[in-house]
């Protein structure tokens, strides 16, 4: 680690704490991400020479509230910063601060930004760029870099969002209980999407966007370090971590997608699983369950089998029908069709897949599934046209080459006759 890692360390450690309350303070984004930076700024230059200070964001909020009002109000009563030279010597100051910012203050902070940013007057895609930028720090360059966008278009993206926040007027006031309820459920189904979001955008070894999925682990880390005892928040962190622990076997070396089932699992992340795991367990002594959860407790079936075979499909088709219960999603259905297809087979794993036809007409891996299962039963040409039109609908390039895969296969078969077709 260099000289001045630490403090990049620090920084980053802090910053959510901090914009939570600067934006408490200055109740805008733009001027509390200003104040943050320019704390930032300080810290750089006084740090290296006199050391950290006992409470590094006490020490960047109070910093940064003062150089944001010596900003703003240059003519106004509140003090200007007192000289460099004097700025590690802040003890009493950040000991009053310290004390009154104790850990609710700072969890309702945090939980105000992260929902400031998860706020659905926002698309998907502005939410998940407004927190990787107010939330992570992460710089606008490498948002762009994560959505594929130039920096132009991204920095448009994410002032369209400042601009929505604002114009929402979005209550600053401490939650209460029953808002906070509804405000954990908003910022989960946000970290979720940024997952996702690196999830999907993988492409192979060398294209692999683990920044977004390392991101969002870090956000549901924090958020269960703010809520200990929610199970969900701990099935949020657990599915994530289950489904980042394969990454390294998600491509071959040509970066062409592996299905589960041919994945090399001596390359998964047991130490990720391992983790899980008990994450897992322990939210459900908890007899609470949730979405979260149960899409956890599927994962953690597959991370558990050491072979493919050994995949215990039963459970995880009972999973998928309690989340179809609690959660009624097409996808969810799809989903389960894979655990139907495994324990009945793909005639009826595809009378399952048939009936989410008008849902799902424009999403990938329904076309996917269907052709696999079609092609599974030797009907070629109804394969081949659901393969044509998932080719159509890929989002990458590894989906894209794996359904030629699919297609160059079927066209080294020999073409089945009607009469063949006929069920």
């Amino acid at each position: 680690m260099t000289d001045t890692a630490w403090i990049d360390l620090a920084l980053i450690s802090a910053r959510p704490q901090v914009m939570g309350a600067l934006l408490r303070y200055f109740r805008n984004l733009d001027q509390a991400e200003e104040a943050f930076q320019e704390a930032c700024l300080r810290a750089l230059k006084t740090w290296p020479k006199n050391g950290p200070p006992r409470d590094a964001a006490a020490w960047l909020i109070f910093v940064g509230r003062n150089s944001g009002i010596d900003k703003v109000r240059r003519q106004a009563r509140e003090t200007a910063l007192p000289p460099e030279e004097l700025l590690s010597d802040l003890e009493d100051h950040e000991g009053e601060l310290a004390e009154r910012l104790d850990g609710s203050h700072y969890r309702d902070d945090i939980l105000r930004l992260l929902f400031v940013c998860s706020n659905p007057v926002l698309p998907a895609t502005q939410q998940i760029a407004l927190a990787l930028r107010i939330v992570s720090g992460l710089s606008v360059r490498q948002i762009a870099r994560a959505f594929l966008v130039s920096e132009a278009a991204m920095e448009q993206r994410i002032t369209r969002a400042k601009a929505r926040v604002s114009a929402a007027g979005i209550a600053f006031e401490t939650p209460d209980a029953a808002d906070r309820a509804e405000r954990l459920a908003a910022v989960a189904a946000m970290i979720y999407l940024v997952f996702n979001e690196g999830y999907s955008a993988m492409n192979g070894p060398e294209g692999v966007s683990a920044d977004l999925c390392d991101e969002a682990i870090r956000l549901s880390r924090l958020l269960l370090r703010l809520f200990p005892a929610e199970p969900e928040i701990m099935g949020l962190t657990a599915l994530l971590l289950l489904q980042h622990s394969r990454a390294r076997a998600r491509f071959d070396a040509d970066g062409s997608i592996v299905l589960l089932e041919d994945q090399d699992r001596r390359l998964w992340n047991r130490q990720m699983i391992a983790e899980a795991l008990a994450m897992i367990e322990k939210a459900m002594r908890h007899r609470r369950p949730g979405p979260y959860q149960i899409q956890a407790a599927i994962a953690a079936l597959h991370a558990r089998a050491e072979q493919p075979e050994l995949t215990d499909w039963e459970e995880i088709d009972l999973l998928y029908q309690a989340l179809e219960r609690l959660q009624p999603s097409p996808v969810v259905t799809l989903n389960r069709a894979v655990a139907v297809s495994k324990r009945e087979g793909p005639e009826a794993a595809l009378a399952l897949v048939e009936q989410l036809g008008d849902r799902l007409s424009g999403y990938f891996y329904y076309h996917g599934l269907r052709g696999a299962l079609l092609k599974q039963l030797e009907r070629g040409r109804e394969a081949r046209a659901a393969f044509d039109r998932a080719i159509a609908l890929a989002t990458n390039a590894a989906e894209a080459a794996y359904i030629r895969k699919e297609l160059d296969h079927l066209a080294g078969e020999t073409e089945p006759t009607h009469a063949e077709e006929r069920p």
